[in-house]
């Protein structure tokens, strides 16, 4: 096959040819099948009747992925340059994208090369749900929100930083007041952590819960202070979002709606 078109084939959007965009659909259409297909599996009297008709479209989507994946790896050199062709084939392996199509076909072939329990074969038959992620490909907004985390990770990177050392302050605090109140619910600093989890969230599950006066103003103004705390996150991902969405609104011609140069 020839280089470009083999790229073409691959590369998202339209290249002059409607197979283009046909192999894009395809693409997505297998992905939210595989999804639908994990969902019914899950469903005993449903799985049982469908079994061989999901065990054959399983076969048919691990061909369809793996050949793209092969395909993508053909063309590195191109997507990925380097100085050589290993390199730029081991560059786009080890690319997110790259991890994302390996995981996608990665558990259909393991058991077959390796020896393994059946516990661990449920466990990478459910990790097929990953390949849902294939689709941040084809997705523009997926695309869009997953730059706009790229450009803000550090200050998501300060804001997991602080949240934490909130957790582990809290977990201290509760585990010093609370540890003789009631021993076998916070008996440790680790169930302790599991409780600042759910009061930093504000989600409050109410398993573990503090009963002495110094126990509950703890946890009250750790509830509070997440209210604001853990909308950190959002701000900056939304803030970041419509930045991008007001730049690419200037960029774009407002009579044909196609991208600037």
């Amino acid at each position: 096959m020839d280089k470009t078109k083999a790229l073409n084939l691959v590369q998202k959007g339209k290249h002059g040819s409607h197979i283009n965009i046909i192999f894009d659909y395809t693409i997505m259409g297998l992905i939210v099948l595989n999804i639908i297909a994990i969902i019914i599996e899950s469903i005993p009297y449903i799985g049982n009747i469908w079994r061989d008709e999901i065990e054959y479209f399983e076969i048919t989507s691990v061909i369809i992925f793996t050949i793209e994946y092969l395909i993508r790896i053909y063309v590195s050199d191109i997507t990925h340059p380097s100085s050589s062709r290993l390199k730029s084939a081991i560059k786009f392996i080890c690319s997110p994208y790259g991890i994302i199509d390996l995981l996608a076909i990665a558990p259909f072939y393991m058991p077959f090369i390796f020896a393994m329990d059946l516990r661990f074969l449920r466990l990478l038959r459910l990790l097929r749900f990953l390949r849902i992620l294939k689709i941040n490909r084809y997705n523009r907004s997926l695309y869009l929100i997953w730059n706009v985390i790229k450009e803000k990770k550090s200050e998501l990177l300060t804001t997991v930083f602080v949240t934490s050392i909130m957790l582990l302050i809290a977990s201290f605090l509760i585990h010093y007041f609370e540890a003789e109140a009631q021993p076998e619910q916070f008996s440790n600093i680790l169930n302790c952590f599991w409780w600042s989890v759910a009061t930093l969230t504000t989600v409050g599950y109410g398993d573990i819960y503090p009963i002495t006066a110094a126990g509950k103003l703890i946890a009250g103004i750790i509830a509070i202070m997440g209210i604001g705390l853990v909308a950190l996150p959002t701000g900056i991902i939304s803030s970041g979002f419509i930045d991008k969405l007001s730049s690419k609104k200037e960029n774009t011609c407002p009579h044909c709606g196609k991208e600037l140069q």
